[in-house]
């Protein structure tokens, strides 16, 4: 596996396993056959209701805890809960997560973000990150935070490199974790010629080589699947690699095209939701 050194030199996995809007069922399993075929970095979060579930992959793989990096979010509703990071511990059946994020910035993220530094801080959260914090959020996050965080998250793909972002990002050396990497829906981007001829010349398909630009940009990818030989086809991208003029004609796609739009609107939704955690 491929590491990447984080601004506080914890190494972090080039490529995980993501749970998003998989049911706990799903989840458990899809954790615990990832760990088995090598993988080491899960990625769930308050919000997709599975935590407990992956805690249960987890143990269940066999796999001893220091050796995964395991990645949650704090949900908006968590942000001014004081109790927040235990019980998220709790749920996931474990002491510390190797990264914690604040999910979204709707709000009182600041109080969430005072949360991640308190858990840094106590070594309940060895590294700490935003999610969809962009623009005007990261801005006015950079005036405030007391410890800049190792990771972001956000969409990233081909289309949307994420250029602008990059230039905050890698003046402190934070790590761009990557969202809908294959894109998303109309199948437009994996229909890309290029990564048609690429993969024809590596024997791999078109989502590997995307996946494989995404890690020589430096960036992590967390696909999610239910499916196990999805999953293993995911992880099989560490055997070759893209030149350097192979990466700058793939460039050549950024078409600053977004398949998330975020608006206020869902913002202020989400700061009114609240999960509905799984039961013990």
């Amino acid at each position: 596996m491929e590491n990447i050194r984080l601004n506080n030199g914890l190494d972090c996995p080039v490529i995980g396993i993501g749970t998003f809007m998989l049911a706990p069922v799903d989840a458990q399993n899809s954790v615990r056959e990832a760990l088995k075929m090598g993988y080491r970095l899960i990625d769930t979060a308050n919000a997709y209701v599975n935590e407990r579930a992956v805690g249960r992959g987890m143990r269940e793989s066999g796999i001893p805890r220091e050796e995964i990096f395991l990645s949650t979010k704090l949900w908006t509703s968590e942000y001014e809960n004081p109790n927040a990071v235990d019980e998220t511990l709790e749920r996931l059946g474990v002491d510390y997560v190797d990264l914690l994020y604040i999910h979204q910035p709707a709000g009182n993220w600041l109080a969430g973000y005072r949360q991640l530094e308190k858990a840094y801080r106590e070594g309940k959260a060895k590294s700490i990150g935003i999610s969809n914090f962009e623009g005007k959020y990261i801005a006015e996050l950079e005036t405030k935070w007391e410890i800049v965080p190792q990771f972001i998250q956000v969409e990233a793909h081909p289309y949307f490199p994420q250029d602008e972002l990059r230039i905050i990002l890698d003046k402190y050396g934070i790590r761009l974790m990557a969202w809908y990497p294959l894109g998303h829906g109309d199948r437009f981007l994996i229909e890309e010629p290029v990564f048609k001829k690429l993969g024809k010349k590596y024997g791999k398909s078109s989502a590997q080589v995307i996946l494989r630009w995404h890690t020589q940009m430096g960036f992590v990818v967390i696909p999610g699947s239910k499916n196990v030989d999805h999953i293993k086809d995911n992880m099989n991208i560490l055997d070759f690699s893209l030149t350097n003029e192979e990466m700058n004609e793939i460039s050549t796609l950024n078409k600053g095209k977004r398949y998330y739009i975020r608006t206020d609107a869902a913002l202020a939704g989400f700061a009114g939701w609240q999960p509905t955690y799984e039961k013990k």
